[in-house]
């Protein structure tokens, strides 16, 4: 097919306090007495008032989500098993948190109709199935998780999301009121991602007027909240949210690039959460992204960010090669960046000092 044909998300709501709709939004949804499953960030374990907000039905659940690691193949598979065995099938799965929880649903809902384990569907369009109907709910902003077509993974040997048409969540609900009092620097890491998916999707060399108008928007949304802005706002989450959804489907249609390239192989090796590994590399990338990273350090020293240095020094040879390996799976990544030629640019060794700098 010459041009992608891209799945994207069927239903969207927009708006603070949209989260008392859900009810109604998943009603037609529920499959007898199948219940639906609401996969929630641990960050809201006991908040009776959260819980409260959310439409449990019948045999319903609740469960909480730790995301100390961000999602791996072997956590995917048990909460599949423990579904299946309490439960025989679920009418669908509600994530709500951030990236690894939102990713987390999409992984588990894929896996309630595909056989054997998640790490057999770490690539591209490997996945045979729709999964249980499914819908993401962000309570942080930046990841783009909400409307992109992947799941990222850590499994057994890699770092590769789910890639596929059957991955994009059914309905989304952006809800700013939901990401109020985050942490400011998770709130920063997190939003960074959506910055840094901009900046790789406008210099890629997959760009086109598809992905460079939503680019253009969530880069402009993002350099009013962070650059323009001196207080945070009501307004400034909602505009975040919008920047999110944005930057996310911008790389729909194109990719992201170096940086995040990079960040795979931190978080796999050494457990590096996405949203500030791509800051920790994004910081060293003025060779790939001058004027980028030029903003970049602007808004950290604007809210006195700590972005962490050092983070590599006394890794063993093994453990660059480990790192190394997991980056350079990621070729459609290397491709957008670099180009066709990318194996001959970004050689083992220039990876391995882009790695030493971190």
């Amino acid at each position: 097919m010459k041009f992608r044909n891209f799945k994207m998300v069927d239903y969207v709501i927009f708006g603070r306090g949209s989260i008392n709709q859900l009810g109604e939004i998943i009603a037609p949804h529920r499959k007898g007495d199948a219940p639906m499953i609401f996969f929630v960030d641990y960050h809201f374990e006991g908040d009776a008032a959260f819980a409260a907000r959310l439409p449990l039905e019948g045999k319903d659940k609740i469960m909480y989500i730790d995301v100390t690691d961000e999602p791996k193949t072997k956590v995917v598979d048990a909460l599949r098993d423990q579904l299946v065995k309490e439960f025989g099938t679920v009418s669908g799965i509600i994530g709500i948190g951030g990236g690894s929880v939102m990713d987390m649903a999409k992984a588990v809902s894929l896996m309630m109709n595909n056989p054997g384990s998640s790490a057999d569907y770490q690539g591209w369009d490997l996945v045979k199935f729709p999964g249980v109907y499914k819908v993401g709910i962000p309570t942080i902003s930046g990841t783009g998780a909400e409307v992109s077509r992947t799941c990222v993974l850590t499994g057994p040997t890699r770092k590769l999301g789910m890639n596929s048409d059957f991955t994009p969540f059914d309905q989304i609900v952006l809800d700013p009121e939901l990401v109020k009092g985050v942490d400011k620097n998770q709130m920063f890491y997190t939003a960074m991602d959506c910055y840094i998916h901009c900046i790789e999707s406008l210099q890629g060399t997959y760009l086109n007027a598809f992905s460079k108008s939503y680019g253009e928007k969530a880069l402009e949304l993002c350099q009013e909240i962070f650059l323009q802005k001196d207080n945070w706002d009501d307004d400034s989450d909602d505009k975040l949210m919008m920047a999110s959804y944005a930057g996310g489907m911008s790389i729909a249609y194109s990719q992201v690039g170096v940086a995040h390239a990079v960040s795979y192989g931190l978080a796999y090796l050494l457990g590096t959460k996405h949203g500030i590994g791509n800051c920790i590399v994004f910081d060293k990338l003025e060779e790939f992204y001058p004027e980028g990273v030029k903003e970049f350090k602007e808004m950290v020293r604007k809210h006195n960010i700590t972005i962490p240095q050092g983070i590599t020094k006394g890794l063993s040879d093994a453990d660059f090669n480990t790192m190394i390996d997991v980056s350079l799976g990621m070729a459609p990544l290397w491709e957008n960046a670099l180009g066709k030629d990318w194996k001959e640019q970004m050689t083992r060794e220039r990876l391995r000092k882009l790695y030493e700098q971190l």
